[in-house]
């Protein structure tokens, strides 16, 4: 091989990432040709909703963790408060994560919620307002996606800063003390 000659990587989970792209596509792409083909409003909005579910529980429970290693919810908690919670595999396996999942993971989260507020701004240039409601379910499902990661993403950050910081003490700690138990 030649050393000037750069290694390509591959994805790592080709099968997660097709599925990941498969029902945003489908959806956008359903909502899209329908729009221009098919007169009845209640398919529209229905199998548009279907597939921009299925794409969010896609993304929530499959390719959020595979992918990016990274996993959200929200509950309901004792005193009605809305609770986020957030996990992420340790930091040594997401280092190791794929990049090219991870670009097509946040790229295509993004691009998806981009291409719905797109749609909707044609939707009211077109005065069809009547479907705003089916863009405006498909984004808040990209939308909660989009935030729901970043978020954890941000505390996956802060758990690694505080698990640093721990580490940086005990060491410190532990060197401190053998100094002065030698003396």
């Amino acid at each position: 091989m030649d050393p000037n000659q750069q290694v390509v990587e591959n994805y790592a989970n080709p099968r997660t990432c097709f599925f990941h792209v498969l029902f945003k596509a489908a959806s956008l792409a359903f909502y899209i040709l329908s729009t221009l083909f098919i007169a009845n409003f209640v398919i529209i909005f229905v199998v548009t909703v279907l597939l921009a579910a299925l794409d969010f529980w896609v993304v929530k429970n499959v390719s959020g963790r595979v992918l990016v290693g990274l996993r959200w919810w929200n509950e309901i908690n004792d005193l009605g408060e809305s609770v986020w919670k957030f996990e992420c595999l340790d930091q040594e396996s997401l280092a190791r994560m794929n990049k090219k999942d991870s670009w097509l993971f946040w790229w295509t989260l993004y691009l998806t919620a981009i291409l719905w507020i797109l749609l909707g701004i044609f939707s009211l240039i077109r005065l069809q307002a009547d479907y705003l409601p089916v863009v405006g379910v498909c984004l808040t499902l990209s939308i909660a996606n989009i935030v729901g990661f970043t978020k954890c993403k941000k505390d996956a950050k802060k758990q690694l800063q505080q698990f640093a910081s721990q580490t940086i003490a005990t060491r410190f700690s532990s060197t401190l003390q053998s100094a002065f138990s030698v003396v």
